[in-house]
């Protein structure tokens, strides 16, 4: 919706970035106090909150007369988004064993893929034309979170009671090391790769369809286009944590998808459109696959008490990522007309990757023989 909203309203590429951006600016500023309103009300109140509060600033775009008053809705949605995310984590280390915990986190981690490559599929050629505008189509958006909002509260209940000598989500007695947290080498690296990561999720996500659309696709055949990245990650999120348990290894999965996702980001400057469906696969399966397995990571390195805080930490780190490249990259193309000085960041920051993935601890064990 990149081009209808700057005719709409009037502004810039970058501008469109940062508004694309304002969920994780507010993730990068709430995501460690929205765990800590979690430890004092329980996890279900906390993200029942969220919920609602994401909600009804999705649904409040719908009336915004304005750029002014689109971005305050935007920043609404990104409050009550803050109050969520952080929890599932939470969630997944007291209701799961360790051994489970990556499969776990792929699980919730496939409801984040499903709802960005949704609406790149359906916007314009089937919401856009309901209203031909753009607060029709944000409404119609917001109508899913409210029904979210809805069975949330309905269903949803808190773990009841330890597992495995945890403590229940938002009942913890003890006070967290956190401050010890900020100096652990092997956090600030986990936070690095989920930073690395969101780089590139949240910039191909974001400007996919314009560079499709520069290299002559239609908008509906570039939003098509560029949902099949996140279809391509569902299989990725489940198989590759899968995988990586069977074979006791972690590292080589981290290194190897962040080298072939600098191969693809190479290759993009030169692709015609036809060759972006395999190209929006193999950022899908790379990006997808390592997203889940970087979640799960405080989970495999810290003790069960610590993981509220730590992934609170991991993601305000690491969700800068999901401001910084959208950001710039709208920078990049309002300044050169181009998007190939971007995709030359996006292939450095995946050779960045590399390295930390080879730096971290491998948290994977090698499965008996007899097990």
């Amino acid at each position: 919706m990149v081009h209808l909203i700057r005719d709409e309203f009037h502004v810039t590429h970058e501008a469109v970035g940062i508004l694309f951006s304002l969920p994780m600016i507010m993730l990068v500023a709430l995501a460690i106090p929205g765990g800590l309103l979690a430890d004092r009300i329980g996890s279900r109140k906390a993200v029942a909150i969220g919920a609602v509060v994401m909600a009804l600033g999705s649904m409040l775009r719908g009336v915004a007369t304005g750029f002014g008053s689109l971005f305050a809705f935007t920043v609404m949605y990104g409050v009550g988004y803050s109050i969520i995310y952080p929890n599932l984590p939470k969630l997944v280390s007291v209701w799961f064993p360790r051994e489970k915990a990556g499969l776990a986190t792929s699980v919730y981690a496939t409801g984040i893929t499903i709802g960005a490559a949704l609406p790149l599929a359906v916007t314009l050629p089937l919401i856009f034309p309901l209203f031909h505008t753009v607060q029709g189509t944000f409404f119609v958006w917001g109508l899913p979170g409210a029904l979210g909002a809805a069975v949330w509260l309905i269903v949803a209940r808190d773990p009841p009671g330890p597992i495995n000598g945890s403590q229940p989500a938002g009942r913890v007695t003890a006070p967290h090391p956190s401050h010890s947290l900020w100096r652990n080498k092997n956090i600030w690296l986990i936070a690095l790769l989920l930073f690395l990561n969101n780089v590139h999720f949240y910039t191909w996500s974001a400007w996919t369809p314009s560079l499709l659309m520069m290299k002559g696709a239609t908008p509906q055949l570039a939003g098509l286009i560029a949902s099949s990245r996140g279809w391509a990650s569902l299989p990725a999120m489940f198989l590759m944590p899968w995988f990586s348990y069977k074979v006791g290894l972690r590292k080589p999965f981290m290194w190897g998808s962040a080298l072939l996702l600098a191969v693809a980001s190479w290759a993009a400057l030169s692709l015609p459109v036809p060759w972006g469906w395999p190209l929006m696969a193999t950022v899908g399966i790379t990006v997808g696959g390592t997203f889940s397995m970087i979640l799960a990571l405080p989970l495999e390195m810290l003790p069960k008490e610590s993981v509220g805080a730590a992934s609170g930490m991991v993601l305000s780190v690491g969700y800068i990522g999901g401001i910084a490249g959208p950001w710039l990259t709208g920078r990049i193309l309002d300044s050169t007309g181009s998007l190939d000085a971007a995709l030359v960041v996006l292939i450095a920051t995946a050779l960045i990757w590399v390295v930390i993935a080879f730096l971290i601890p491998e948290t994977g064990t090698r499965p008996l023989s007899r097990r």
